[in-house]
């Protein structure tokens, strides 16, 4: 039992840099001016650059404060930490810009609930970057899809009740 719980510890640090990648966005969407919407026909007005960028430098900021850390749990060599920070944060920005792009076709609005694809667009984005990496059994892949739906869920309700973002989802 002890070593399950291990695994599962290393699965969700290993997974940091997206869920850090993920809430970085939320952010600078304060930043008016230049932080314009990536696309506001395809993605919707809330997709914007800088917000995308926030998200990358994120990844990449988690994955060298692992490599500095030099963690016992860390399952990944985290000596080529820019490389992985990089797939990291992309893979978390592009799966959820794809999402976007999914709801603005099927036309749900902008902050309408979209279960289960708002809370794991940006994990399955990472872990398509990252899984050439390393390897991850399904049960790990199920894990950490679990661990992070959960997650989100709790975070996102924090983050609407402090105020930073519009909605609990």
């Amino acid at each position: 039992m002890r070593g399950a719980f291990v695994h599962m510890l290393q699965l969700a640090y290993f997974m940091l840099p997206a869920y850090c990648a993920n809430m970085a966005p939320p952010f600078v969407r304060f930043w008016h001016g230049w932080n314009r919407p990536i696309s506001r026909r395809w993605l919707g007005d809330h997709k914007t650059v800088v917000g995308f960028l926030a998200g990358v430098c994120a990844g990449v900021l988690a994955t060298a404060m692992q490599r500095l850390v030099d963690a016992p749990i860390a399952i990944v060599d985290y000596r080529h930490w820019l490389a992985l920070g990089l797939l990291f944060g992309t893979g978390a920005m592009l799966g959820d810009a794809f999402k976007s792009f999914a709801k603005r076709r099927l036309h749900i609005a902008p902050g309408e609930r979209w279960i289960p694809f708002d809370q794991l667009d940006f994990v399955i984005g990472a872990l398509i970057l990252v899984g050439p990496r390393i390897e991850l059994g399904w049960a790990d892949v199920v894990f950490v899809l679990a661990l992070s739906f959960v997650a989100d869920v709790a975070v996102n309700w924090l983050a609407f009740c402090c105020g930073i973002k519009d909605s609990p989802w």
